[in-house]
C-alpha cells in the first residue's frame, strides 16, 4: 500500500497533543530570548571594561619594578637640593669684655699677676699672691654677675641625657657612639650666668684703657 502525506492540509481541531506541542514551542522561544539577552548584556559590560584596561596599560609601564625605581632615583638626583639657610654670625662689641677685664684689674690686680714673671718667686710667695688675686676676682664676679650651675646633681652621679638635649649647655666627652639617650658620669656641673649688672659707661669713655698709668707727685 502506498501512503501519501499532504503537507498542505491544516488541522481543523486541537487536541491535547497539539496543545503540548504549542506550549513547548513557546517555552523554547522564551528561553532562546533570555539567552540572547544575556549574551548582549555580557558583551556590553565587556566593552565598558576594555577602555579602563587600555588606559591602565598606557599608564602602568611594562618594565620591571627595579628599572622603575632606578628611574625615580635618577629623577631625584636631577632635582637640585634646597639651598641651606646662611649662618648669621652675631657680631659682639668688645666694650663689655674690656669692662670686665678692667673690673678684675681694679679688684684683684689680675693683669699684674698674669703678666708677672713668677719663675723667680718661690711657691710660697706665688701662693700668697694667688690668694689675693682669688679674693679680688671672686669679689668682682659676685658683684656684677649671678652664676648658677647648669646641672644640680652631685659630680660623679650617673645621669641620662634624653634625645634633643641642649648640646650647647652639655658637652659630651669619652666614647661617643650612637644617638641619645646617653648615660654617663657627671664630671663638671657647668656654669651659667643668670644675671649681669655692669656699670654704665659715660659717653666718650675709652674702654680699651684697662688700668690707667699712675704717676705719683
Amino acid at each position: 500500500m502506498n501512503y501519501t502525506i499532504d503537507l498542505t492540509i491544516r488541522p481543523t481541531t486541537f487536541d491535547l497533543w497539539h496543545v503540548c506541542l504549542a506550549g513547548t514551542v513557546v517555552l523554547l522561544s522564551f528561553i532562546l530570548i533570555i539567552v540572547l539577552l544575556s549574551v548582549v548584556i555580557g558583551l556590553a559590560r565587556r566593552n565598558k571594561k576594555q577602555p579602563d584596561s587600555a588606559i591602565a596599560a598606557t599608564i602602568i609601564p611594562q618594565e620591571p619594578v627595579i628599572k622603575i625605581v632606578e628611574k625615580i632615583v635618577e629623577v631625584e638626583k636631577l632635582v637640585a637640593a634646597p639651598t641651606p639657610e646662611p649662618i648669621i654670625l652675631k657680631e659682639s662689641t668688645p666694650d663689655a669684655a674690656l669692662q670686665l677685664l678692667s673690673l678684675l684689674q681694679n679688684e684683684a690686680r689680675f693683669l699684674d699677676f698674669i703678666k708677672e714673671d713668677i719663675t723667680q718667686y718661690s711657691d710660697a710667695d706665688v701662693g700668697i699672691a694667688a690668694r689675693v688675686v682669688h679674693e679680688g676676682c671672686n669679689k668682682a664676679i659676685n658683684e656684677h654677675f649671678t652664676l648658677a650651675p647648669i646641672r644640680n646633681e652631685q659630680e660623679g652621679t650617673i645621669i641620662t641625657l634624653a634625645p634633643g638635649f641642649d648640646a650647647g649647655s652639655i658637652r659630651l666627652t669619652g666614647n661617643i657612639v650612637g644617638q641619645a639617650p646617653f648615660s654617663g658620669s657627671l664630671i663638671h656641673k657647668g656654669w651659667q650666668v643668670t644675671h649681669v649688672q655692669l656699670p654704665k659707661l659715660t659717653q666718650g669713655y675709652n674702654a680699651k684703657i684697662i688700668a690707667a698709668a699712675e704717676v705719683e707727685l
